[in-house]
């Protein structure tokens, strides 16, 4: 058996894009649906009921584009939402975080983790939850890094400024002695190079992209729902904003070719 329909993958602004690359890396023939809400990006300074609230505004959306699953590609909704998708949503939805504590386990060999995400994520403890449900002694850092989403989503990848902001967020992590860093934010990616010209060796970096796709071959296999081998993966992108420095990341960052954007309207759906 197999299902053309895409896969829907959403985030607050251009992070999630990191796990569309990966999801196109390894599933080369699934068509994917990306719906970024740059019109109220970032989400990690809101409450969590309002997280939740902009969670099944984008889930409706991409419903309404037919997806056969939802990937929330955003740690802060995957923290805040992820219980109450699950139970709205008819289509099978998957996190991003999950996937990325299980990596993180099998990486560490001093126990001792670090996890950097937005204030709402850290706040939310979703990390400590789903690390120690693989390995309840593991010893866990965690630190809000409020400032990087800002700076990627204005496209300072390369700058000395980021640097600067990296050296002041992870210099406590080091001192207290992680061997593993989380990058506990789809964004954080884009900075893997300066996160790790900072770290150096003696740290090893997880984000939750590559995980994340990987988690979702399983459960297409699992409910047979993979495209037709013979397909050739489109992408589609839509925008609740102007794209702004999107496209530029999108393509020198990425290496993500998007041909058009389409703008969509948050829509309001009656309360739940």
């Amino acid at each position: 058996m197999s299902d053309p329909r895409p896969i829907g993958v959403f985030d607050s602004g251009i992070g999630g894009l990191t796990v569309v690359k990966a999801l196109h890396e390894l599933l080369p023939n699934e068509n994917i649906f990306y719906l970024g809400d740059t019109a109220r990006v970032p989400y990690g300074g809101k409450s969590a009921v309002t997280v939740e609230r902009y969670s099944l505004e984008m889930t409706d959306m991409l419903a309404d584009e037919d997806v056969k699953i939802i990937v929330i590609a955003c740690n802060t909704a995957s923290s805040l939402a992820l219980p109450k998708l699950e139970k709205t949503l008819s289509v099978p939805v998957i996190g991003v975080i999950k996937p990325g504590a299980e990596a993180a386990i099998a990486v560490t060999r001093n126990r001792h983790v670090g996890v950097i995400g937005t204030r709402a994520t850290i706040k939310s403890s979703a990390y400590e939850r789903a690390l120690r449900s693989f390995e309840p002694k593991i010893n866990i850092s965690a630190r809000a890094c409020p400032l990087l989403v800002p700076l990627i989503e204005e496209g300072w990848l390369d700058d000395d400024l980021t640097d600067r902001v990296i050296a002041r967020y992870l210099t406590p992590l080091v001192a207290e002695g992680i061997d593993t860093l989380v990058l506990g934010c789809t964004h954080y990616p884009l900075l893997n190079g300066a996160i790790a010209r900072f770290l150096g060796d003696k740290v090893k970096l997880v984000d939750s992209a590559g995980n994340c796709a990987r988690a979702v071959e399983e459960l297409l296999n699992r409910q047979l729902l993979r495209a037709p081998a013979e397909n050739s993966g489109v992408l589609e992108v839509a925008l609740t904003d102007a794209p702004d420095s999107f496209l530029r990341v999108a393509r020198e960052a990425l290496k993500l070719e998007i041909d058009q954007v389409q703008l969509r309207e948050v829509l309001h759906p009656s309360p739940r």
